[in-house]
Protein backbone atom coordinates (compact mmCIF):
# COMPACT_ATOMS: atom_id res chain seq x y z
CA UNK A 1 0.00 0.00 0.00
CA UNK A 2 1.36 3.59 -0.80
CA UNK A 3 1.40 6.28 1.48
CA UNK A 4 -1.09 8.34 2.17
CA UNK A 5 -1.70 11.88 0.44
CA UNK A 6 -1.54 15.39 2.12
CA UNK A 7 -5.11 15.64 2.23
CA UNK A 8 -5.83 11.90 3.82
CA UNK A 9 -3.16 12.39 6.40
CA UNK A 10 -4.62 15.71 7.61
CA UNK A 11 -7.76 13.98 8.12
CA UNK A 12 -5.96 10.93 9.35
CA UNK A 13 -4.10 13.43 12.16
CA UNK A 14 -7.70 15.40 12.93
CA UNK A 15 -9.01 11.97 13.52
CA UNK A 16 -6.15 11.21 15.68
CA UNK A 17 -6.56 14.91 17.67
CA UNK A 18 -10.75 14.12 18.00
CA UNK A 19 -10.11 11.12 19.75
CA UNK A 20 -7.73 12.46 22.35
CA UNK A 21 -10.03 15.20 23.19
CA UNK A 22 -12.79 12.40 23.34
CA UNK A 23 -10.52 11.10 26.14
CA UNK A 24 -9.89 14.12 27.68
CA UNK A 25 -13.63 14.65 28.07
CA UNK A 26 -14.29 11.26 29.25
CA UNK A 27 -11.44 11.48 31.73
CA UNK A 28 -13.39 14.87 33.36
CA UNK A 29 -16.55 13.29 33.22
CA UNK A 30 -15.40 10.09 35.26
CA UNK A 31 -13.75 12.67 37.82
CA UNK A 32 -17.69 14.75 38.02
CA UNK A 33 -18.89 11.34 38.53
CA UNK A 34 -16.91 10.06 41.09
CA UNK A 35 -17.29 12.88 43.00
CA UNK A 36 -21.00 13.28 42.64
CA UNK A 37 -21.33 9.90 44.14
CA UNK A 38 -18.94 10.91 46.86
CA UNK A 39 -20.61 13.66 48.34
CA UNK A 40 -23.43 11.07 48.38
CA UNK A 41 -25.26 9.59 51.77
CA UNK A 42 -26.04 6.35 50.46
CA UNK A 43 -22.63 5.60 50.17
CA UNK A 44 -21.36 6.81 53.41
CA UNK A 45 -24.55 5.84 55.18
CA UNK A 46 -22.72 6.13 59.22
CA UNK A 47 -20.49 8.78 58.28
CA UNK A 48 -17.16 7.36 58.06
CA UNK A 49 -14.77 8.35 55.53
CA UNK A 50 -15.37 8.07 52.14
CA UNK A 51 -13.43 5.32 50.03
CA UNK A 52 -11.30 6.12 46.98
CA UNK A 53 -11.83 3.14 45.39
CA UNK A 54 -14.17 3.12 42.34
CA UNK A 55 -14.59 0.84 39.11
CA UNK A 56 -13.84 2.85 36.22
CA UNK A 57 -15.46 3.78 33.37
CA UNK A 58 -12.61 2.75 30.61
CA UNK A 59 -10.89 -0.61 31.76
CA UNK A 60 -7.10 -0.19 31.90
CA UNK A 61 -6.70 -2.45 28.83
CA UNK A 62 -8.97 -0.34 26.98
CA UNK A 63 -6.94 2.65 27.96
CA UNK A 64 -4.58 1.01 27.02
CA UNK A 65 -5.58 -0.47 23.58
CA UNK A 66 -6.61 3.18 22.91
CA UNK A 67 -3.45 4.41 23.38
CA UNK A 68 -2.04 1.90 21.49
CA UNK A 69 -4.69 2.49 18.84
CA UNK A 70 -3.62 6.48 18.57
CA UNK A 71 -0.17 5.73 18.06
CA UNK A 72 -0.31 3.38 15.69
CA UNK A 73 -3.01 5.61 13.45
CA UNK A 74 -0.32 8.58 14.03
CA UNK A 75 2.70 6.74 13.24
CA UNK A 76 1.87 3.16 11.25
CA UNK A 77 -0.84 3.36 9.17
CA UNK A 78 0.77 3.96 5.72
CA UNK A 79 3.26 0.71 6.94
CA UNK A 80 1.40 -1.83 8.78
CA UNK A 81 -2.94 -1.12 8.51
CA UNK A 82 -3.41 -4.85 9.04
CA UNK A 83 -0.73 -5.99 10.95
CA UNK A 84 -1.02 -7.87 14.56
CA UNK A 85 -0.93 -4.72 16.61
CA UNK A 86 -3.84 -3.15 14.65
CA UNK A 87 -5.85 -6.28 15.19
CA UNK A 88 -5.41 -6.45 18.97
CA UNK A 89 -6.48 -2.91 19.15
CA UNK A 90 -9.52 -3.59 17.32
CA UNK A 91 -10.48 -6.45 19.05
CA UNK A 92 -10.31 -4.39 22.17
CA UNK A 93 -12.26 -1.34 21.21
CA UNK A 94 -14.42 -3.25 18.75
CA UNK A 95 -15.65 -5.38 22.24
CA UNK A 96 -15.61 -2.52 24.24
CA UNK A 97 -19.22 -1.37 26.02
CA UNK A 98 -18.20 2.33 25.43
CA UNK A 99 -19.84 3.24 22.39
CA UNK A 100 -16.96 5.57 21.52
CA UNK A 101 -14.21 3.31 21.70
CA UNK A 102 -16.34 1.22 19.08
CA UNK A 103 -16.90 4.35 16.95
CA UNK A 104 -13.27 4.45 16.45
CA UNK A 105 -12.80 1.41 15.36
CA UNK A 106 -15.87 1.53 13.00
CA UNK A 107 -14.16 4.72 11.47
CA UNK A 108 -10.66 2.73 10.92
CA UNK A 109 -12.10 0.10 9.47
CA UNK A 110 -14.36 2.27 7.09
CA UNK A 111 -11.13 4.24 6.64
CA UNK A 112 -9.45 0.71 5.32
CA UNK A 113 -12.36 -0.24 3.49
CA UNK A 114 -11.46 2.69 1.42
CA UNK A 115 -7.96 2.55 0.75
CA UNK A 116 -7.39 -1.04 0.84
CA UNK A 117 -5.84 -2.69 -2.73
CA UNK A 118 -4.98 -5.96 -0.72
CA UNK A 119 -7.19 -8.90 0.95
CA UNK A 120 -7.98 -8.29 4.20
CA UNK A 121 -7.31 -10.88 6.70
CA UNK A 122 -9.99 -13.68 7.77
CA UNK A 123 -9.41 -12.98 11.51
CA UNK A 124 -10.33 -9.50 10.76
CA UNK A 125 -14.05 -10.03 10.58
CA UNK A 126 -14.43 -11.23 13.97
CA UNK A 127 -14.35 -7.30 15.18
CA UNK A 128 -17.23 -6.64 12.74
CA UNK A 129 -19.67 -9.27 15.13
CA UNK A 130 -19.73 -6.64 17.97
CA UNK A 131 -19.89 -3.57 15.76
CA UNK A 132 -22.80 -4.41 13.28
CA UNK A 133 -24.90 -5.66 16.40
CA UNK A 134 -24.01 -2.13 18.61
CA UNK A 135 -26.90 -0.40 19.64
CA UNK A 136 -25.22 2.88 18.37
CA UNK A 137 -26.89 3.80 14.98
CA UNK A 138 -23.51 5.62 13.45
CA UNK A 139 -21.23 2.87 14.68
CA UNK A 140 -23.98 0.17 12.02
CA UNK A 141 -23.99 2.58 9.43
CA UNK A 142 -20.37 2.90 9.03
CA UNK A 143 -19.32 -0.83 9.98
CA UNK A 144 -22.10 -1.74 7.14
CA UNK A 145 -20.81 0.07 4.78
CA UNK A 146 -17.17 -0.66 5.22
CA UNK A 147 -18.10 -4.18 4.86
CA UNK A 148 -20.14 -3.65 1.61
CA UNK A 149 -17.29 -1.86 0.68
CA UNK A 150 -14.32 -4.37 1.42
CA UNK A 151 -17.04 -6.88 -0.76
CA UNK A 152 -17.44 -5.03 -3.88
CA UNK A 153 -13.61 -4.23 -4.07
CA UNK A 154 -13.29 -8.37 -4.10
CA UNK A 155 -11.08 -7.76 -0.83
CA UNK A 156 -13.28 -10.14 1.04
CA UNK A 157 -14.09 -13.95 0.51
CA UNK A 158 -17.89 -13.83 0.25
CA UNK A 159 -17.89 -17.54 1.75
CA UNK A 160 -16.05 -16.54 4.59
CA UNK A 161 -18.02 -13.95 6.15
CA UNK A 162 -21.24 -16.19 6.45
CA UNK A 163 -19.14 -19.17 7.29
CA UNK A 164 -17.51 -16.70 10.67
CA UNK A 165 -21.29 -16.23 11.35
CA UNK A 166 -21.64 -12.49 10.05
CA UNK A 167 -25.12 -13.49 7.92
CA UNK A 168 -27.39 -13.11 10.88
CA UNK A 169 -26.41 -9.75 12.21
CA UNK A 170 -26.29 -8.42 8.76
CA UNK A 171 -30.03 -9.66 8.16
CA UNK A 172 -31.21 -8.28 11.22
CA UNK A 173 -29.83 -4.83 10.31
CA UNK A 174 -32.32 -5.25 7.16
CA UNK A 175 -34.74 -4.77 10.00
CA UNK A 176 -33.15 -1.14 11.28
CA UNK A 177 -34.91 1.87 11.31
CA UNK A 178 -32.41 3.98 8.98
CA UNK A 179 -32.67 4.31 5.13
CA UNK A 180 -28.63 4.24 4.94
CA UNK A 181 -28.05 1.33 7.47
CA UNK A 182 -30.89 -1.00 5.22
CA UNK A 183 -29.42 0.49 2.29
CA UNK A 184 -26.01 -1.04 3.03
CA UNK A 185 -27.16 -4.37 4.85
CA UNK A 186 -29.07 -4.97 1.29
CA UNK A 187 -26.08 -4.22 -0.82
CA UNK A 188 -24.16 -6.80 1.67
CA UNK A 189 -26.73 -9.34 0.93
CA UNK A 190 -27.03 -8.67 -2.67
CA UNK A 191 -23.23 -9.44 -3.08
CA UNK A 192 -23.16 -12.46 -0.47
CA UNK A 193 -25.87 -13.97 -2.97
CA UNK A 194 -23.54 -14.55 -6.11
CA UNK A 195 -22.30 -17.11 -4.03
CA UNK A 196 -24.14 -20.44 -4.66
CA UNK A 197 -23.89 -21.39 -0.96
CA UNK A 198 -24.44 -18.05 0.37
CA UNK A 199 -27.63 -17.90 -1.50
CA UNK A 200 -28.92 -21.45 0.12
CA UNK A 201 -27.38 -19.56 3.74
CA UNK A 202 -29.78 -16.60 3.29
CA UNK A 203 -32.86 -18.52 2.52
CA UNK A 204 -32.54 -20.80 5.34
CA UNK A 205 -31.76 -18.00 7.82
CA UNK A 206 -35.05 -16.15 6.85
CA UNK A 207 -33.28 -13.58 5.05
CA UNK A 208 -36.29 -13.23 1.85
CA UNK A 209 -38.95 -11.81 3.99
CA UNK A 210 -37.60 -8.38 4.89
CA UNK A 211 -35.97 -8.23 1.50
CA UNK A 212 -39.93 -8.00 0.03
CA UNK A 213 -40.51 -5.41 2.82
CA UNK A 214 -37.67 -3.22 1.79
CA UNK A 215 -38.47 -3.76 -1.99
CA UNK A 216 -41.40 -1.57 -1.24
CA UNK A 217 -39.42 1.06 0.28
CA UNK A 218 -39.72 4.63 -0.12
CA UNK A 219 -35.94 5.38 -0.45
CA UNK A 220 -34.97 3.80 -4.22
CA UNK A 221 -31.70 3.20 -2.85
CA UNK A 222 -32.64 0.62 -0.27
CA UNK A 223 -35.34 -0.60 -3.36
CA UNK A 224 -32.29 -1.23 -5.64
CA UNK A 225 -30.61 -2.79 -3.51
CA UNK A 226 -33.19 -5.16 -2.21
CA UNK A 227 -34.74 -6.10 -5.69
CA UNK A 228 -30.69 -6.59 -6.31
CA UNK A 229 -30.71 -9.04 -3.55
CA UNK A 230 -33.63 -10.86 -5.01
CA UNK A 231 -31.99 -11.12 -8.57
CA UNK A 232 -29.06 -12.81 -7.60
CA UNK A 233 -30.98 -15.08 -5.00
CA UNK A 234 -33.54 -16.37 -8.04
CA UNK A 235 -30.38 -17.78 -9.53
CA UNK A 236 -30.98 -20.61 -7.26
CA UNK A 237 -34.76 -23.38 -7.69
CA UNK A 238 -34.66 -23.77 -4.02
CA UNK A 239 -34.65 -19.70 -3.29
CA UNK A 240 -37.55 -19.40 -6.55
CA UNK A 241 -39.92 -21.01 -4.68
CA UNK A 242 -39.43 -19.29 -1.91
CA UNK A 243 -39.83 -16.64 -3.02
CA UNK A 244 -43.26 -17.26 -5.03
CA UNK A 245 -44.56 -18.70 -1.65
CA UNK A 246 -43.66 -15.49 0.12
CA UNK A 247 -45.48 -13.08 -2.11
CA UNK A 248 -42.77 -11.84 -4.73
CA UNK A 249 -44.69 -12.17 -7.86
CA UNK A 250 -46.68 -8.98 -6.90
CA UNK A 251 -43.94 -7.02 -5.32
CA UNK A 252 -41.69 -7.29 -8.71
CA UNK A 253 -44.42 -6.74 -11.18
CA UNK A 254 -45.88 -3.60 -9.83
CA UNK A 255 -42.31 -2.85 -9.39
CA UNK A 256 -41.92 -3.03 -13.27
CA UNK A 257 -43.70 0.34 -13.03
CA UNK A 258 -41.24 2.71 -11.02
CA UNK A 259 -39.93 5.83 -12.16
CA UNK A 260 -36.40 3.68 -11.51
CA UNK A 261 -34.69 1.88 -14.59
CA UNK A 262 -32.54 0.25 -12.36
CA UNK A 263 -35.21 -0.92 -10.08
CA UNK A 264 -36.99 -1.85 -13.48
CA UNK A 265 -34.38 -3.69 -14.76
CA UNK A 266 -33.28 -6.42 -11.61
CA UNK A 267 -37.38 -6.96 -11.32
CA UNK A 268 -37.78 -7.80 -14.67
CA UNK A 269 -34.50 -9.55 -14.69
CA UNK A 270 -35.83 -11.40 -11.89
CA UNK A 271 -38.88 -12.38 -12.74
CA UNK A 272 -37.24 -13.24 -16.01
CA UNK A 273 -35.06 -15.97 -14.08
CA UNK A 274 -38.22 -17.22 -11.97
CA UNK A 275 -39.89 -17.79 -15.55
CA UNK A 276 -37.17 -19.99 -16.86
CA UNK A 277 -39.38 -22.64 -14.28
CA UNK A 278 -42.57 -23.65 -15.85
CA UNK A 279 -44.17 -24.33 -12.87
CA UNK A 280 -44.25 -20.81 -11.85
CA UNK A 281 -45.94 -20.15 -15.02
CA UNK A 282 -49.65 -19.62 -13.96
CA UNK A 283 -48.55 -17.98 -11.33
CA UNK A 284 -46.88 -15.13 -12.78
CA UNK A 285 -50.13 -14.94 -15.28
CA UNK A 286 -52.51 -14.87 -12.67
CA UNK A 287 -51.65 -11.88 -11.20
CA UNK A 288 -54.39 -9.27 -12.84
CA UNK A 289 -55.30 -11.00 -16.28
CA UNK A 290 -51.81 -11.37 -17.44
CA UNK A 291 -50.92 -8.10 -15.97
CA UNK A 292 -47.20 -8.80 -16.14
CA UNK A 293 -47.83 -9.53 -20.00
CA UNK A 294 -48.70 -5.95 -20.90
CA UNK A 295 -46.35 -4.48 -18.64
CA UNK A 296 -43.19 -6.54 -20.27
CA UNK A 297 -45.02 -5.84 -23.82
CA UNK A 298 -44.73 -2.54 -22.78
CA UNK A 299 -41.12 -2.40 -21.33
CA UNK A 300 -39.68 -4.01 -24.68
CA UNK A 301 -40.13 -0.36 -26.21
CA UNK A 302 -38.13 0.89 -22.76
CA UNK A 303 -35.33 3.86 -24.22
CA UNK A 304 -33.03 1.97 -21.44
CA UNK A 305 -32.02 -0.78 -23.57
CA UNK A 306 -30.95 -2.72 -20.63
CA UNK A 307 -34.90 -2.93 -19.79
CA UNK A 308 -36.02 -3.81 -23.30
CA UNK A 309 -33.43 -6.63 -23.67
CA UNK A 310 -34.99 -7.91 -20.30
CA UNK A 311 -38.20 -7.61 -21.15
CA UNK A 312 -37.93 -9.77 -24.19
CA UNK A 313 -36.01 -12.46 -22.40
CA UNK A 314 -38.91 -12.65 -19.89
CA UNK A 315 -41.39 -12.81 -22.32
CA UNK A 316 -39.36 -15.44 -24.38
CA UNK A 317 -39.24 -17.72 -21.05
CA UNK A 318 -43.01 -17.28 -20.38
CA UNK A 319 -43.64 -18.14 -24.34
CA UNK A 320 -43.19 -21.37 -24.15
CA UNK A 321 -46.62 -21.90 -23.74
CA UNK A 322 -49.01 -22.21 -26.72
CA UNK A 323 -51.38 -20.74 -24.62
CA UNK A 324 -49.06 -17.53 -23.84
CA UNK A 325 -47.61 -17.13 -27.53
CA UNK A 326 -50.97 -17.25 -28.63
CA UNK A 327 -52.16 -14.49 -26.12
CA UNK A 328 -49.13 -12.86 -27.47
CA UNK A 329 -49.95 -12.44 -30.86
CA UNK A 330 -52.70 -11.39 -30.33
CA UNK A 331 -51.31 -8.14 -28.46
CA UNK A 332 -49.65 -7.74 -31.78
CA UNK A 333 -46.40 -7.85 -30.18
CA UNK A 334 -44.46 -8.79 -33.92
CA UNK A 335 -43.68 -5.90 -35.43
CA UNK A 336 -42.36 -4.98 -32.13
CA UNK A 337 -39.75 -7.83 -31.92
CA UNK A 338 -39.02 -7.20 -35.53
CA UNK A 339 -37.98 -3.46 -34.90
CA UNK A 340 -35.87 -4.86 -31.98
CA UNK A 341 -33.95 -6.47 -34.34
CA UNK A 342 -32.47 -3.79 -36.19
CA UNK A 343 -31.50 -1.98 -32.73
CA UNK A 344 -28.19 0.01 -32.76
CA UNK A 345 -27.56 -2.55 -29.02
CA UNK A 346 -26.16 -5.89 -29.47
CA UNK A 347 -28.13 -7.12 -26.24
CA UNK A 348 -31.37 -6.28 -27.39
CA UNK A 349 -30.71 -7.83 -30.73
CA UNK A 350 -30.02 -10.85 -29.26
CA UNK A 351 -32.83 -10.55 -27.03
CA UNK A 352 -35.12 -10.37 -29.78
CA UNK A 353 -33.80 -12.78 -31.74
CA UNK A 354 -34.09 -14.91 -29.22
CA UNK A 355 -37.90 -14.25 -28.51
CA UNK A 356 -38.72 -14.26 -32.43
CA UNK A 357 -37.42 -17.64 -32.07
CA UNK A 358 -39.73 -19.10 -29.51
CA UNK A 359 -42.67 -16.91 -31.05
CA UNK A 360 -42.02 -19.27 -34.78
CA UNK A 361 -42.92 -22.32 -32.79
CA UNK A 362 -45.79 -24.45 -34.57
CA UNK A 363 -48.54 -23.64 -34.40
CA UNK A 364 -47.87 -20.16 -34.73
CA UNK A 365 -50.91 -18.74 -36.71
CA UNK A 366 -48.57 -16.63 -39.32
CA UNK A 367 -49.75 -15.23 -42.31
CA UNK A 368 -47.93 -15.69 -45.39
CA UNK A 369 -47.48 -11.41 -45.06
CA UNK A 370 -45.81 -11.68 -42.24
CA UNK A 371 -43.22 -15.05 -42.36
CA UNK A 372 -42.03 -12.84 -45.40
CA UNK A 373 -41.85 -9.47 -43.31
CA UNK A 374 -39.91 -11.71 -40.78
CA UNK A 375 -37.60 -13.43 -43.39
CA UNK A 376 -36.41 -9.93 -44.45
CA UNK A 377 -35.47 -8.65 -41.23
CA UNK A 378 -34.09 -12.29 -40.29
CA UNK A 379 -31.83 -11.74 -43.42
CA UNK A 380 -30.41 -8.03 -42.74
CA UNK A 381 -29.83 -9.46 -39.22
CA UNK A 382 -27.70 -12.45 -40.10
CA UNK A 383 -25.62 -9.99 -42.53
CA UNK A 384 -24.81 -8.01 -39.93
CA UNK A 385 -23.62 -10.78 -37.27
CA UNK A 386 -22.99 -13.90 -39.34
CA UNK A 387 -20.47 -15.28 -36.64
CA UNK A 388 -22.37 -14.25 -33.96
CA UNK A 389 -23.19 -17.69 -32.37
CA UNK A 390 -26.14 -16.60 -30.52
CA UNK A 391 -28.27 -14.77 -33.81
CA UNK A 392 -27.19 -18.35 -36.24
CA UNK A 393 -28.43 -20.42 -33.89
CA UNK A 394 -31.75 -18.84 -32.95
CA UNK A 395 -32.22 -17.66 -37.03
CA UNK A 396 -31.55 -21.13 -37.75
CA UNK A 397 -33.98 -22.09 -35.34
CA UNK A 398 -36.67 -19.63 -36.37
CA UNK A 399 -36.23 -20.48 -40.36
CA UNK A 400 -36.72 -24.59 -39.35
CA UNK A 401 -39.76 -23.64 -37.64
CA UNK A 402 -41.29 -21.33 -40.54
CA UNK A 403 -40.36 -24.22 -43.21
CA UNK A 404 -43.99 -25.29 -43.01
CA UNK A 405 -44.72 -26.84 -46.81
CA UNK A 406 -46.63 -23.84 -47.61
CA UNK A 407 -43.37 -21.55 -46.38
CA UNK A 408 -40.61 -23.47 -48.29
CA UNK A 409 -40.39 -21.62 -51.26
CA UNK A 410 -41.36 -18.46 -49.45
CA UNK A 411 -37.91 -19.15 -48.03
CA UNK A 412 -35.28 -20.60 -50.40
CA UNK A 413 -36.13 -17.28 -52.61
CA UNK A 414 -35.61 -15.37 -49.61
CA UNK A 415 -31.89 -14.06 -48.55
CA UNK A 416 -32.58 -16.01 -45.00
CA UNK A 417 -31.38 -18.97 -47.67
CA UNK A 418 -28.54 -17.55 -48.94
CA UNK A 419 -27.68 -16.49 -45.23
CA UNK A 420 -28.14 -20.02 -44.22
CA UNK A 421 -25.61 -20.73 -46.81
CA UNK A 422 -22.97 -18.37 -46.01
CA UNK A 423 -23.22 -19.42 -42.61
CA UNK A 424 -22.75 -23.00 -43.13
CA UNK A 425 -19.14 -22.18 -45.25
CA UNK A 426 -17.97 -19.49 -42.40
CA UNK A 427 -14.72 -20.70 -41.09
CA UNK A 428 -15.33 -18.16 -37.60
CA UNK A 429 -18.75 -20.53 -37.10
CA UNK A 430 -18.57 -23.15 -33.96
CA UNK A 431 -19.54 -27.00 -34.32
CA UNK A 432 -22.70 -25.85 -32.13
CA UNK A 433 -23.55 -23.03 -34.46
CA UNK A 434 -23.38 -25.27 -37.78
CA UNK A 435 -24.85 -27.45 -36.19
CA UNK A 436 -28.36 -25.78 -36.03
CA UNK A 437 -27.65 -24.64 -39.52
CA UNK A 438 -27.34 -27.67 -40.86
CA UNK A 439 -29.77 -28.94 -39.13
CA UNK A 440 -32.44 -26.64 -40.75
CA UNK A 441 -31.34 -27.09 -44.25
CA UNK A 442 -32.10 -30.64 -43.79
CA UNK A 443 -35.19 -29.96 -43.05
CA UNK A 444 -35.77 -28.03 -45.81
CA UNK A 445 -34.04 -30.54 -48.02
CA UNK A 446 -36.82 -32.72 -47.18
CA UNK A 447 -38.81 -30.22 -49.71
CA UNK A 448 -38.43 -31.50 -53.87
CA UNK A 449 -38.37 -27.24 -54.47
CA UNK A 450 -35.21 -27.15 -52.01
CA UNK A 451 -33.50 -30.05 -53.42
CA UNK A 452 -33.70 -28.91 -57.28
CA UNK A 453 -32.46 -25.31 -55.85
CA UNK A 454 -29.65 -26.83 -54.42
CA UNK A 455 -28.90 -29.23 -57.31
CA UNK A 456 -28.89 -26.60 -59.91
CA UNK A 457 -26.32 -24.23 -57.93
CA UNK A 458 -23.49 -27.07 -58.73
CA UNK A 459 -21.99 -25.43 -55.75
CA UNK A 460 -18.58 -27.25 -54.98
CA UNK A 461 -17.95 -25.70 -52.14
CA UNK A 462 -20.86 -26.46 -50.04
CA UNK A 463 -20.60 -30.09 -51.56
CA UNK A 464 -17.22 -30.30 -49.69
CA UNK A 465 -18.33 -28.66 -46.82
CA UNK A 466 -20.86 -31.08 -46.34
CA UNK A 467 -18.78 -33.88 -46.44
CA UNK A 468 -16.26 -32.48 -44.45
CA UNK A 469 -18.53 -31.88 -41.11
CA UNK A 470 -20.36 -35.03 -42.33
CA UNK A 471 -16.53 -36.77 -41.11
CA UNK A 472 -16.69 -35.08 -38.30
CA UNK A 473 -17.91 -37.28 -35.78
CA UNK A 474 -16.35 -36.02 -32.76
CA UNK A 475 -19.63 -33.22 -32.99
CA UNK A 476 -21.94 -36.11 -33.16
CA UNK A 477 -24.86 -34.12 -33.87
CA UNK A 478 -23.15 -31.86 -36.50
CA UNK A 479 -22.13 -35.00 -38.27
CA UNK A 480 -25.60 -36.38 -38.67
CA UNK A 481 -27.18 -33.20 -40.05
CA UNK A 482 -24.83 -32.90 -41.91
CA UNK A 483 -25.28 -36.15 -43.55
CA UNK A 484 -28.53 -35.94 -44.14
CA UNK A 485 -28.65 -32.86 -46.18
CA UNK A 486 -26.16 -35.07 -48.35
CA UNK A 487 -28.69 -38.02 -48.15
CA UNK A 488 -31.35 -36.29 -49.23
CA UNK A 489 -29.66 -34.36 -52.06
CA UNK A 490 -28.28 -37.89 -53.34
CA UNK A 491 -31.96 -39.04 -53.79
CA UNK A 492 -32.25 -40.43 -57.37
CA UNK A 493 -28.50 -39.76 -57.57
CA UNK A 494 -28.87 -36.34 -58.84
CA UNK A 495 -26.33 -35.18 -57.03
CA UNK A 496 -23.32 -38.30 -57.54
CA UNK A 497 -21.67 -36.37 -60.24
CA UNK A 498 -20.73 -33.46 -57.45
CA UNK A 499 -19.95 -35.74 -55.22
CA UNK A 500 -17.27 -37.64 -57.11
CA UNK A 501 -14.57 -35.14 -56.93
CA UNK A 502 -14.58 -36.14 -53.00
CA UNK A 503 -15.82 -39.70 -53.41
CA UNK A 504 -12.94 -41.12 -51.18
CA UNK A 505 -13.79 -38.83 -48.44
CA UNK A 506 -17.46 -39.83 -48.79
CA UNK A 507 -16.50 -43.76 -48.74
CA UNK A 508 -14.75 -43.12 -45.81
CA UNK A 509 -17.21 -40.91 -43.75
CA UNK A 510 -20.05 -43.84 -44.66
CA UNK A 511 -17.48 -46.15 -43.83
CA UNK A 512 -17.54 -44.78 -39.98
CA UNK A 513 -21.23 -44.54 -40.00
CA UNK A 514 -22.06 -47.87 -40.89
CA UNK A 515 -19.30 -49.11 -37.79
CA UNK A 516 -20.74 -46.54 -35.80
CA UNK A 517 -22.71 -48.20 -32.38
CA UNK A 518 -25.91 -46.10 -33.06
CA UNK A 519 -28.61 -47.66 -35.18
CA UNK A 520 -29.54 -44.03 -36.48
CA UNK A 521 -25.96 -43.93 -38.31
CA UNK A 522 -25.75 -47.28 -39.40
CA UNK A 523 -29.25 -46.81 -41.15
CA UNK A 524 -28.12 -42.95 -42.18
CA UNK A 525 -25.15 -45.08 -44.35
CA UNK A 526 -26.88 -47.61 -45.78
CA UNK A 527 -29.36 -45.31 -47.08
CA UNK A 528 -27.17 -42.33 -48.59
CA UNK A 529 -25.34 -45.92 -50.29
CA UNK A 530 -28.32 -46.77 -51.80
CA UNK A 531 -29.31 -43.55 -53.54
CA UNK A 532 -25.65 -43.04 -54.71
CA UNK A 533 -25.34 -46.50 -56.13
CA UNK A 534 -27.90 -45.73 -58.72
CA UNK A 535 -24.70 -44.08 -60.22
CA UNK A 536 -23.20 -46.38 -62.15
CA UNK A 537 -19.56 -44.89 -61.15
CA UNK A 538 -20.62 -45.00 -57.49
CA UNK A 539 -21.54 -48.29 -57.85
CA UNK A 540 -19.11 -49.60 -59.03
CA UNK A 541 -16.54 -47.92 -56.70
CA UNK A 542 -18.54 -48.95 -53.42
CA UNK A 543 -18.46 -52.78 -54.96
CA UNK A 544 -14.73 -52.37 -55.10
CA UNK A 545 -14.21 -50.87 -51.03
CA UNK A 546 -13.74 -52.23 -47.98
CA UNK A 547 -17.55 -50.84 -48.19
CA UNK A 548 -19.80 -53.63 -49.73
CA UNK A 549 -17.73 -55.97 -46.48
CA UNK A 550 -18.89 -53.78 -43.87
CA UNK A 551 -21.98 -54.04 -45.75
CA UNK A 552 -22.10 -57.76 -45.70
CA UNK A 553 -21.21 -57.22 -41.55
CA UNK A 554 -24.55 -55.74 -41.04
CA UNK A 555 -26.53 -57.53 -42.56
CA UNK A 556 -24.96 -60.94 -40.68
CA UNK A 557 -25.47 -58.66 -37.20
CA UNK A 558 -28.85 -57.55 -38.24
CA UNK A 559 -29.83 -61.16 -39.48
CA UNK A 560 -28.30 -62.73 -36.08
CA UNK A 561 -30.66 -59.86 -34.20
CA UNK A 562 -33.94 -60.80 -36.14
CA UNK A 563 -32.98 -64.57 -35.00
CA UNK A 564 -32.58 -63.57 -31.39
CA UNK A 565 -35.54 -61.34 -31.23
CA UNK A 566 -37.58 -64.15 -32.60
CA UNK A 567 -36.60 -66.64 -30.03
CA UNK A 568 -37.49 -64.14 -27.33
CA UNK A 569 -40.36 -63.22 -28.62
CA UNK A 570 -41.32 -66.83 -28.95
CA UNK A 571 -40.26 -67.63 -25.57
CA UNK A 572 -42.39 -64.56 -24.31
CA UNK A 573 -45.21 -66.09 -26.12
CA UNK A 574 -44.77 -69.63 -24.53
CA UNK A 575 -44.41 -68.84 -21.30
CA UNK A 576 -47.58 -66.58 -21.75
CA UNK A 577 -49.66 -69.34 -22.81
CA UNK A 578 -48.13 -71.50 -20.06
CA UNK A 579 -49.49 -68.84 -17.43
Amino acid sequence: MGRLCERCAQLVQDFVNFVRRLASRIAEHIKECVALLGECCCLNPRGSKVKQLYEPVLQNHEKQAAQEFLNHMETGLNESPIGKETLDALMILAFSENADLQHSAALYYLHMSQHMNTQLPPEFLEPYQPLLQSSDLEIQQMSSLSLVNFLLEGNLNKELVVQVGLLEPILELLESGDSAVQCNSCACIMTLAISESNREAIGIAGGILPLLTLAKSYDPRVQQNAVGAILNLTRSERIKSILCREGALPVLTLLLQSADSEIQYYSCASLGNIAANPEHHKAMLAIGDKFLLRMLVSLMSSSVQKVSSQACLCLNNLASSAEVRAHLLSMDIMPLVLSLLNSSNKDVRQASITLLCTMSHPPGNMDALLCEEMLQHLAMLMQMERANPVVVIHASCTIQNLSQPENIEVIVRSQCFEELLLSLLDPNNEEESLQYVASCLAELATSDFTREQLIKRKDEALIRCLVRLAACLEHKELSFQAATVIKQLSHGGKIAADLKPVMKEVQAYLMSFLSHPELRFQQMGIATLCSLSEDPEFSVAISQSRLKEQLEQVRQQTEETQELLKLAISQTDSLNLKE
